[in-house]
């Protein structure tokens, strides 16, 4: 019998909108509940981080979006969301990394909210901050994929994989944000490539029940 997955996240959380994507990749079925409709204590009994998202498999949970991918990956092997070639695997890696930490982990809300209730940085303060962070990792990431070997339709090769899934929210993250995009064509191109794919569109936030 196939495993009941039960995905705790919320229509805009970007770490929850990889995992999406990666269950869609997969053909996975799995149900969404809206963290955010939720009472914060019985989150809380469901995962002590109070972050998003939480992957439930038949009762054990999984916090933590690369935990929960690397899970998806082992467990369904096909189709691959990593190359099997070792280079191209430890890239796309670094660059998923790259995005969790150095550009989602910086710009998530609650450092935001920190700058400006307990910092007293202004709005426009916190835009320059979410912006300055996301502009510099954007540009990495486009340096990135100047750098291949060829120049493939998505970000490491002829599919849809690990840094993909992870690029995409991000790139939503910086129009958010009100980051100017137009200087990472090739970012953009695979996000075209990606945004024609029906696992990419299912995993959207205005596909998720609830968006407003």
């Amino acid at each position: 019998m196939a495993e009941r997955l039960t995905l705790y996240t919320a229509t805009r959380n970007s770490a929850g909108e990889r995992v999406r994507i990666a269950l869609n990749l997969k053909g996975l079925d799995w149900a969404f509940v809206s963290v955010p409709d939720m009472d914060k204590a019985e989150f809380a009994r469901i995962n002590p981080q109070l972050l998003m998202p939480a992957l439930d498999v038949d009762g054990i949970v999984i916090v933590q979006s690369g935990a929960i991918l690397d899970y998806v990956e082992r467990r369904w092997p096909t189709p691959a969301l990593l190359s099997e070639d070792p280079i191209l695997r430890a890239q796309a890696l670094a660059f998923g990394q790259y995005v969790a930490a150095e550009m989602h982990a910086v710009t998530i809300t609650r450092n935001a909210n920190f700058l400006e209730n307990e910092m007293g940085v202004d709005e426009a303060g916190v835009t320059l901050w979410l912006q300055h962070w996301n502009t510099l990792g954007f540009s990495v990431l486009e340096d990135t994929l100047a750098r291949r070997p060829a120049n493939w339709t998505f970000c490491f090769g002829d599919n849809p994989g690990w840094a993909d899934l992870h690029l995409i929210p991000q790139l939503r993250n910086g129009r958010r944000f009100g980051c100017d995009l137009s200087a990472f064509p090739r970012l953009l191109a695979v996000e075209s490539a990606c945004s024609a794919l029906a696992p990419f569109k299912a995993a959207s936030p205005e596909n998720m029940p609830g968006f407003q």
